[in-house]
């Protein structure tokens, strides 16, 4: 038995300009809750750091031994959230992540 074949759509530009597809941006906000230590916020910028992404706000509020982040962009490129979010996890004294997102401003007009 065969397989359906599955085409993708035709895409068209006039004569001799390159077809360029913009990459899917997302409005993405990480809540985090981490150890409440002096060098915990550098760390949680380094994923957007390495990726040339820089968060459009940082917010953060420290208890005698938890420290609540949140970190968002208003346009991250879709392909980097996960990338970003397992970053996230994977640094020490992480405790948890929840990730908020939605389809950007941009996307929508």
């Amino acid at each position: 038995m065969s397989s359906p074949v599955v085409s993708a759509p035709v895409v068209s530009a006039p004569l001799g300009q390159a077809v360029r597809e913009q990459p899917a941006t997302l409005s993405v906000r990480f809540l985090l809750d981490t150890d409440a230590d002096p060098g915990m916020l550098p760390r949680l910028l380094q994923p957007f750091a390495k990726r040339d992404l820089i968060p459009d706000r940082m917010w953060s509020h420290r208890t005698p031994e938890t420290l609540h982040v949140e970190i968002a962009m208003a346009a991250m490129p879709s392909d980097y959230v996960h990338l970003v979010e397992g970053n996230l996890r994977a640094v020490v004294g992480v405790r948890s992540v929840q990730r908020l997102v939605r389809p950007s401003l941009s996307q929508v007009a």
